[in-house]
């Protein structure tokens, strides 16, 4: 356990993210024992010209003109801080030395305002918590100084269409700068080891409150003429993540199964075939209360999850929700997922995925839904803070 310490975080999603982050989670548990400052990216020059209108940018443009607070008291041990600064939109120069000139004028605008709130807040010998932003922040363990600076991946970052010019070059960079790298995948862990021998494998934390077998008792009307056995998603339906050939595979090798898919749909699942199989069915995205209703009528719940450099070391949180409800889940096997082989059953092809299937549907238990459940409870965001803290001390026993 760390405590009483100042701590400043910041990453890719700012506090009013609508969808949440890791980031913001851990903000909340670091701020139980310690002074937080999390920190939300600064705008840049083409969102503010593009997104004039958004009322997120007009908040950020009313704080750089002075019409508003940019530090926010969030509670007694936590601030929000709107960086009071416009960033050069520069992702897109392809020529390295202008992209890193300029990358390093904004790093010093961005790292000055934080160091302005820093000595408001009179905050000492800091923690730096680098959630993934590898370039508007590559710079601030040498400008900021901090006590500790640790970098945070839990995504493969790298392999996104937006970073693909610049980011495995300024990962590395950072992460090889930094005291120490924590990841919430094996597979991360081992990209940030071939750069710093300080990287660590910390877990992934879930809010699992929701998906509670004990208080949810009905399902959705909706479902009710679905024949079982069930066989269900709850995500955001992307054909970059999810193999519609897996699941396409399993429609077709049995009809008698009814294929049950949650969330919104890109335009590759909208016109696939998917949609003229009789036993697969599309319900739409739902509200997030009600997405355990929907999980309670799943015989088995399943991720058929596209192997790619997207989403290999992917931790996939929606597992947990699974197991939480104490649901039989098969997922695609990945080096990820091994964290999980004793309680999901792993396939590495479509007709494994049949196979695997048939097996959990059979031998489920309700010993074995209990053990599901136990072991989703031990991914709390309480457990995966206290593996960060352990990280640390090990590089900075004296902290």
């Amino acid at each position: 356990m760390i405590k009483g310490k100042d701590i400043i975080v910041h990453g890719l999603q700012s506090l009013d993210s609508p969808i949440g982050s890791n980031c913001v989670n851990l903000a909340y548990e670091f701020a139980k024992n310690n002074r937080v400052l999390y920190v939300n990216y600064p705008l840049d020059r083409l969102t503010s010209i593009r997104h004039r209108s958004d009322d997120l940018v007009k908040k950020r443009l009313n704080i750089i003109k002075g019409k508003e607070n940019g530090l926010v008291r969030i509670n007694d041990s936590m601030w929000n801080l709107f960086p009071d600064v416009i960033l050069e939109s520069i992702n897109q120069i392809t020529y390295r030395p202008l992209f890193t000139f300029l990358n390093n004028l904004n790093n010093k605008k961005y790292a000055k305002s934080v160091a302005q709130t820093i000595r408001k807040l009179e905050f000492k010998d800091y923690i730096i918590f680098n959630d993934s932003d590898f370039t508007r922040a590559l710079n601030f363990k040498d400008i900021l100084k901090p006590k500790v600076s640790v970098y945070y991946t839990r995504d493969n970052m790298r392999a996104t269409d937006y970073f693909r010019k610049h980011g495995a070059r300024f990962e590395d960079a950072l992460m090889q700068k930094s005291d120490l790298v924590v990841a919430n995948s094996v597979y991360l862990q081992k990209i940030a080891k071939k750069v710093n021998p300080h990287s660590y494998y910390v877990g992934q934390g879930c809010d699992l409150t929701l998906f509670n077998p004990n208080t949810v008792k009905e399902i959705p009307s909706e479902l009710n003429d679905i024949k079982v056995p069930i066989i269900g998603y709850i995500g955001a339906l992307k054909s970059s993540r999810l193999d519609i050939k897996t699941i396409t595979y399993i429609a077709k090798a049995k009809p008698d199964w009814s294929i049950v898919l949650i969330g919104p749909e890109d335009e590759q699942f909208k016109h696939s075939d998917l949609h003229h199989l009789k036993n697969v069915h599309f319900m739409g995205p739902k509200p997030i209360d009600q997405l355990p209703n929907y999980l309670l009528s799943f015989d088995v719940a399943f991720n058929p999850q596209a192997v790619n450099p997207l989403t290999i070391g992917n931790y996939p949180r929606k597992i947990d929700e699974y197991l939480a409800m104490g649901k039989a889940v098969i997922a695609t096997k990945t080096e990820t997922m091994e964290v999980f082989k004793d309680y999901c059953y792993l396939a590495s092809g479509n007709e494994e995925y049949v196979q695997l299937i048939e097996k959990a549907i059979v031998e489920n238990s309700k010993e074995k839904a209990e053990a599901r459940i136990n072991f989703a409870k031990s991914h709390s965001w309480e457990n995966n803070v206290n593996e960060i803290y352990k990280s640390i001390l090990k590089v900075a026993p004296n902290i």
